[in-house]
């Protein structure tokens, strides 16, 4: 058996410029983490005992017999892509899916990870960014950009730049105590409603060429933000406002990226002292991130309080196995030989 674990992200600045249709053309960058939340993926072969050959637990449960049979669109791809059989896989998590933290991309991430593991070959990071790219944009045919699936894999607080000829993991130079102290201003809440981040990114996809002014400037805000992480002379509360003003130009890229009730609830937030925010992920639900001073946060999560609070802490690691129990193991046909 094989159980890999692998974080969700949060994506700060530079959201839409990581679309291939953008960055091939303009360039583009996002800054984001990794958090300690994560998806956790068990995959052993199914011993031959019951009259389906696979079993796949997730939301659902599905048992097959061969895997083009599959529903699920990304484990029967990435099984085919892999050459996989006979598998009991299962998916668990710490957050809900469509939440806008990349959880369908750490899922892919981490089932790849757990796939190559199985057949005891060890991928390195990049290549399961590349191959968790292509399953998800190519394979299954799902709208949106890359940076997720390169977040969960590697892990760490990045900047990634894009450009035609692919893209590059930058890590943040930020000291410890500056680590945490970005930590400790951020507070995370769960709005509770959730979309498919693929709808919403289609209507983001169309606006790529009719909001370029806009696209342009978030990925300037890229370096802003980076700018004031790593000068240790400049206030972190500039990044709070960063936030602000990046979330608001997010909001005119496409209409479902916000709605009236995220509005509301992203006012209260600023107006009991969170320095800026905004919604993660694609839009239209999921989590809100506010930046706010020690002094203001009683005041905002009282603000919240009809909401779920999450506390979180950034995490380094990216996708790891975390259980290697190697099983031996033979195809039906050469098993009956």
């Amino acid at each position: 058996m094989v159980i890999t674990q692998t974080p969700f992200r949060m994506s700060f600045f530079g959201g839409g410029t990581d679309f291939p249709d953008y960055y091939k053309e303009y360039g583009g960058a996002v800054l984001s983490t990794t958090f300690d939340k994560y998806c956790y993926v068990s995959v052993r072969h199914l011993p031959r005992f019951f009259e389906y050959s696979n079993e796949l637990i997730y939301s659902k449960i599905e048992r097959v017999g061969h895997r083009s049979e599959i529903l699920h669109p990304a484990i029967r791809n990435a099984m085919e892509m892999m050459d996989m059989h006979e598998l009991r896989l299962t998916y668990d998590a710490d957050l809900p899916a469509r939440s806008g933290l990349g959880t369908s991309s750490s899922f892919a991430v981490g089932m790849l990870n757990a796939f190559h593991a199985l057949k005891g070959k060890y991928a390195d990071k990049r290549r399961l960014a590349d191959e968790a790219i292509y399953l998800e944009r190519v394979l299954c045919a799902e709208t949106g950009g890359v940076q997720d699936q390169i977040a969960a894999a590697f892990g760490g607080l990045n900047r990634i730049d894009f450009d035609g000829d692919g893209y590059r993991v930058n890590p943040v130079i930020i000291s410890p105590e500056r680590k945490k102290e970005l930590n400790g201003n951020l507070l995370l809440f769960f709005t509770g409603f959730s979309r498919f981040s693929s709808d919403i990114q289609e209507g983001t996809k169309k606006a790529l060429h009719e909001k370029l002014q806009e696209l342009q400037e978030m990925r300037g805000l890229v370096d802003e933000a980076e700018g004031v992480l790593v000068d240790k002379h400049k206030a972190l509360s500039e990044f709070g406002r960063l936030l602000d003003y990046s979330w608001k130009l997010k909001r005119g890229i496409s209409t479902g990226i916000s709605t009236g009730s995220i509005d509301a609830m992203y006012q209260k937030g600023v107006e009991a002292g969170a320095l800026g925010g905004k919604l993660l992920g694609a839009g239209g639900g999921g989590f809100l991130l506010f930046y706010v001073e020690p002094d203001r946060q009683a005041a905002v999560r009282e603000a919240m309080r009809d909401l779920l609070y999450i506390p979180f802490a950034f995490e380094n690691n990216g996708t790891t196995v975390i259980h290697y129990a190697p099983e031996s193991y033979e195809p039906k046909e050469q098993a009956a030989e």
